[in-house]
């Protein structure tokens, strides 16, 4: 099958949704823009394991202007906008994802875009990347690299870097400046708790709002919490970021201590079980969990499951569990399965941070390629790059800032012969 997706028939809504994002990502356009006379990637196939989103739409268009050839899966079960998804099926790419997608079919459709044997992939959480690495290790001699775009997939891949399991080079787009300053930082902020207020309609004015790591994602989170009235306290392993959260003015504190005083809690550190059943067993009735990391293992939903007497759906994002009976019964509720709660129960990032990522993707695509040699006698291009994970050269990062300042109509200083020289010279001092 071409392609998988809910119903096509919302192929309409999704390409008005297309047209907003586009609207709101000119920075992305004008890469799309150089891509559609200069065609890097003539000839190649690029298969993506992403957000189905209108942001990525606009990134598949922009890939397919440059000459691709683009297949997408998504890569969470439960961030696909199936208006989008229906959109760019209707436009002839393979696209498979659907909002709500069980076990079998997220991982059929991964093998979906693998099948059609990319030269280029993009993952985000690297489950893309694993997957040909595990179980179709005959495609890795012709791939020339790939993309990733989030903290836990570059986790991920400098473990596999680590235990000489990595077999092409990949750029951890999640490391360029110009991604997790803005992306993670106030993409993350505004649309974690946009998810949250959709699911909840919660007053979070008075709350305290217990935030989970200290990192760009959970920096941005703490501070709209803030902004919003909440009284914001800091978990945190890493002995840096929790003396930067004290300083900014948060309270910082194991979880065990603050799970009896918490009315929200959300994590988004990239580990496993932040918040176990040790520390629900803890919490106040009424309770709210969620969680804006990649996977749903930062919650233990699993322990939840297992310890709860009763659950119960209360609204479409938002289930209630009762822990215990009688008159010492209490209830938590969890958002979005325990999932992506941006993604879930909110649409994502604002598409004008989702450009400069997705601005990153395409120019680290064409890095890879420029970073490539042409096979003898044609075919599928070889990197010069060794298995390993890179970043993006800071002249490429530093381009993306200065497309998205052109859009913004800001014009900046450059230095003068006489700044820069003194910049590079040591002899002169006080």
């Amino acid at each position: 099958m071409k392609y998988q997706v809910k119903d096509i028939k919302l192929a309409g809504q999704g390409e008005n949704q297309i047209a907003w994002a586009r609207a709101h990502m000119p920075a992305l356009l004008a890469v799309e823009k150089r891509f559609a006379k200069e065609k890097p990637f003539n000839g190649l196939r690029i298969g993506m394991a992403l957000h189905v989103t209108k942001e990525t739409g606009v990134l598949v268009e922009t890939l397919k202007t440059g000459g691709a050839e683009v297949s997408i899966a998504s890569c969470n079960p439960l961030s696909t906008q199936d208006d989008v998804a229906a959109y760019l099926a209707k436009k002839g790419f393979a696209v498979f994802a659907y909002k709500g997608e069980n076990k079998t079919d997220y991982y059929k459709f991964i093998k979906n875009v693998i099948a059609q044997k990319p030269h280029l992939t993009i993952d985000d959480g690297c489950d893309l990347v694993s997957e040909i690495h595990l179980n179709h290790k005959e495609l890795l001699k012709d791939i020339i690299g790939g993309c990733e775009e989030t903290t836990t997939g570059v986790n991920r891949l400098k473990a596999m870097e680590a235990d000489n399991a990595l077999k092409y080079p990949m750029v951890a787009v999640n490391d360029n400046l110009t991604k997790h300053l803005f992306d993670n930082f106030y993409g993350t902020g505004q649309s974690t708790w946009d998810g949250i207020l959709r699911a909840t309609n919660i007053l979070l004015a008075g709350k305290t709002v217990v935030v989970a790591g200290y990192g760009d994602c959970s920096r941005g989170i703490a501070l709209r919490a803030s902004g919003l009235g909440a009284h914001v306290i800091v978990t945190e392993i890493a002995p840096v970021r929790a003396l930067q959260a004290w300083m900014d003015g948060y309270r910082v504190m194991k979880m065990e201590d603050a799970a009896t005083l918490g009315d929200v809690f959300i994590t988004a550190t990239g580990g496993k079980h932040i918040i176990n059943t040790h520390h629900m067993k803890k919490m106040k009735s009424g309770a709210i969990l969620a969680n804006s990391g990649h996977f749903n293992v930062e919650i233990d939903v699993e322990g939840l499951e297992k310890m709860a007497t009763a659950k119960k759906q209360l609204r479409p994002f938002a289930e209630e569990f009762t822990l215990g009976t009688g008159a010492s019964a209490k209830n938590i509720y969890l958002l979005a399965q325990g999932r992506l709660v941006n993604l879930s129960a909110a649409e994502g990032h604002p598409s004008e941070v989702m450009a400069l990522s997705f601005c990153g993707q395409s120019l680290a695509c064409e890095w890879l390629c420029d970073m490539s040699l042409r096979a003898p006698h044609g075919g599928a291009k070889q990197s010069s790059l060794k298995p390993a994970v890179y970043t993006l050269p800071k002249e490429i990062d530093d381009e993306i800032a200065r497309l998205e300042l052109g859009a913004l109509g800001i014009s900046i200083d450059s230095s003068t012969a006489k700044q820069t020289k003194y910049a590079n010279s040591w002899r002169e001092g006080t």
